[in-house]
């Protein structure tokens, strides 16, 4: 029988004319998952716990680059590119978090890891928690980083008080049909750029690489579209995630990680009336991008979460 992990190293990237990004002691895979090829940074200690790290809007798996070094002295490290991020195949279909997160899951499990926990930002948090809903025997427990999740933490209206309009106004604009990709198809990187640099707590969080590195991905073949159909599917994920809740809670371990000038002042409070064990930490002197502004408090956080569950 072929091992898993071997077919996944050979699966071509999807992606080819975006320039790949090393980190040291980590490995790139692409993984057929259900049809959908994704990318996959594996390194750490295969014996040890498999930790999944998925990353949101507007980025990539390069998110948790300053966290993996830390995790991978005890634990098995993977993240990956959701569907259409990256260097992950740009699908057309639906992108619900249910759909996507069937996606992640198959890839996880084509890599040779059966249970696992799973720790997630952003858009990566609206569909680590439907996989969760759907694969919660396959999970050891969840980390949820700083996300309003459809139908769950997510307002059902847009604020228009101009001190708090700004963390949210995008979700109304990539609704609009046709319009975002009108203006944004050329400036990706005036856009990102405004992202990173208006939601972290320090202006000098990522600089001009890194902003050029993740423009580049959003503009490479159907980036911009793969990112703008997780918000037009929000509905939908929001739909699936409240059928989902009416057979059942999560029974796994949630840890909400907020941050100290973030979105969502307390993950956890806003989990728990849907998890039956939710608890919470506040990541000082940190924007929305937590992982990248205080690396070494997430890693510390999620190594605590994964030590006092095993």
């Amino acid at each position: 029988m072929t091992d898993p992990a071997i077919t996944a190293r050979v699966c071509d990237n999807p992606v080819p004319d975006l320039p790949l990004h090393d980190l040291a002691g980590f490995t790139h895979r692409w993984v057929d998952a259900g049809g959908v090829r994704l990318h996959a940074v594996e390194g750490g200690q295969p014996s040890g716990p498999a930790v999944v790290l998925l990353a949101g809007f507007p980025q990539t798996w390069w998110a948790w680059r300053k966290v993996m070094p830390d995790l991978a002295d005890r634990f098995h490290v993977i993240a990956i590119d959701l569907p259409g991020q990256g260097h992950s195949e740009r699908p057309h279909g639906s992108y619900d978090t249910h759909t996507v997160a069937a996606y992640v899951h198959a890839a996880v499990n084509t890599l040779g890891v059966s249970t696992y926990w799973l720790a997630a930002h952003d858009i990566g948090a609206w569909v680590a928690f439907s996989l969760a809903l759907k694969y919660q025997s396959q999970l050891h427990g969840v980390a949820l980083l700083d996300a309003g999740i459809p139908g769950i933490t997510l307002p059902d209206t847009i604020p228009t008080d101009p001190k708090v309009a700004w963390k949210t106004w995008h979700f109304a604009f990539h609704l609009v049909p046709d319009l975002p990709e009108t203006l944004l198809t050329g400036r990706e990187r005036e856009y990102v750029g405004w992202f990173l640099k208006a939601k972290t707590l320090s202006l000098d969080t990522f600089d001009d690489a890194e902003i050029d590195q993740y423009a580049a991905a959003i503009a490479a073949d159907g980036g911009l579209r793969a990112s703008l159909a997780y918000y037009r599917d929000a509905a939908e994920s929001a739909r699936k995630n409240h059928e989902a809740l009416e057979r059942q809670h999560l029974t796994v371990p949630v840890l909400g990680i907020s941050s100290s000038h973030g979105s969502i002042p307390d993950m956890a409070a806003s989990l728990r009336p849907w998890a039956d064990n939710a608890t919470g930490v506040v990541v000082p002197d940190a924007g929305h991008f937590i992982p990248d502004e205080q690396p070494d408090a997430v890693a510390a956080a999620l190594a605590d979460f994964i030590t006092q569950g095993d």
